[in-house]
């Protein structure tokens, strides 16, 4: 009746260590995920990414979700703690959003051609 994808079964011996997990349960399952999700956490608590405050009446609560990626890192493995935002209003569920999205060698280079222009 509608789309079907046939399980694939592999002969050989897998390393679960290079499997991004579907869920958290599954991650907590592995000690160097674990690991990383711990350190993430710590990491949202040293930067003072967020503060527990009483939730509103009129207010929900807005979820999060893990997201794990194997990635070209030292430890090679990154997992994230984000908020659900598309259940956010800006001005009542947060008031400022930063995301550095660009390299200081990329604004170098603007700025040089931008100089070379006047």
């Amino acid at each position: 009746m509608g789309i079907f994808k046939p399980k694939a079964w592999l002969s050989e011996a897998i390393d679960l260590d290079k499997i991004e997990p579907r869920s958290y349960k599954e991650a907590l399952l592995h000690p160097r995920w674990k690991q990383t999700m711990l350190e993430e956490y710590e990491a949202l608590i040293r930067n003072n990414t967020w503060s527990l405050t009483p939730l509103p009446q009129d207010r929900k609560v807005i979820g999060s979700k893990w997201v794990f990626r194997l990635k070209q890192t030292p430890s090679g493995e990154i997992a994230r703690l984000v908020a659900q935002g598309f259940n956010q209003d800006y001005g009542i569920d947060y008031f400022e959003t930063f995301s550095l999205v660009i390299k200081p060698t990329t604004i170098r280079l603007v700025l040089s051609i931008a100089l070379s222009h006047n």
